[in-house]
């Protein structure tokens, strides 16, 4: 690996999860097309849609590790929602990251369109959970919960992301969850699901261990810089910025698809 993509790979990833931690977005759908267009457009490697979901993968599960380390003195996990929406996940994450492999680049990128699109319309749904009850009083309906865990999986597991855009919003608007408990939970689960995705992806030969590495040790550093920033900024206008963004993307990725 040459200097010039060490540094390359190093401020995408420090840059992603940057952003990713200043506005509360998932790190994968930011860093997938940074990863799939900036190294080419700078004439330093070039990384198919299989290795940029194997790289997306094995940084979100050191990224939500971290993360529930930082939450296990926290007594907001609901460990029975974990059991079974992680359960679910962790199986179709698995199935999405390995399954990956028998996909083409077109279908994996289609993908993450499909998610992209979503993850920007989330960033505009009010994250407001039911009311704060007690955690041994917070019930919910268990079919609701493994069946979307096994979907958001399964499409998130092929795009190597970990499914967090998608789980915080059903478990707040749909489940009925308490946000702390969310936030909590989602995270515990989220990091499960990536379990699920990074053996997927090293079965099936599609992660690439040094700019993985540089990729994690970037996001480690700038993850919590960015979450920290974001309690004194107003980050509505950035997130309506980083939505349009995204959603270009996609598009432009729609129209590759379609040419």
């Amino acid at each position: 690996m040459t200097v010039s993509l060490l540094i390359t790979l190093f401020l995408i990833g420090f840059i992603g999860s940057f952003i990713s931690g200043l506005v509360g977005i998932g790190g994968s759908i930011i860093k997938y097309p940074m990863l799939l267009y900036i190294p080419p457009a700078l004439g330093v490697a070039i990384f198919t849609a299989h290795e940029v979901s194997g790289i997306s993968a094995i940084q979100v599960f050191f990224a939500t590790l971290s993360g529930v380390f930082a939450l296990r003195k926290e007594k907001l996990i609901h460990v029975q929602l974990v059991i079974y929406m992680g359960v679910a996940i962790i199986i179709g994450s698995f199935l999405g990251a390995y399954g990956g492999k028998f996909l083409s680049g077109e279908t994996i990128n289609f993908i993450y369109v499909v998610l992209a699109s979503i993850a920007a319309v989330m960033m505009f749904i009010p994250k407001q959970g039911s009311e704060e009850i007690p955690l041994n009083q917070v019930d919910f309906n268990r079919w609701i919960a493994v069946i979307s865990a096994l979907i958001v999986g399964i499409s998130s597991g092929i795009v190597g992301a970990a499914g967090a855009f998608i789980l915080v919003p059903i478990m707040l608007l749909i489940l009925k969850i308490p946000t702390r408990v969310t936030i909590a939970s989602s995270l515990a689960i989220t990091f499960i699901s990536s379990i699920g995705s990074t053996v997927g992806k090293v079965l099936a030969g599609d992660i690439l261990f040094w700019p993985a590495i540089v990729m994690v040790i970037a996001s480690i550093i700038a993850a919590p810089l960015g979450a920290k920033l974001s309690t004194r900024l107003n980050t509505t206008f950035l997130k309506g910025l980083l939505a349009v963004l995204i959603m270009g993307t996609a598009i432009k990725i729609w129209l590759e698809i379609l040419s």
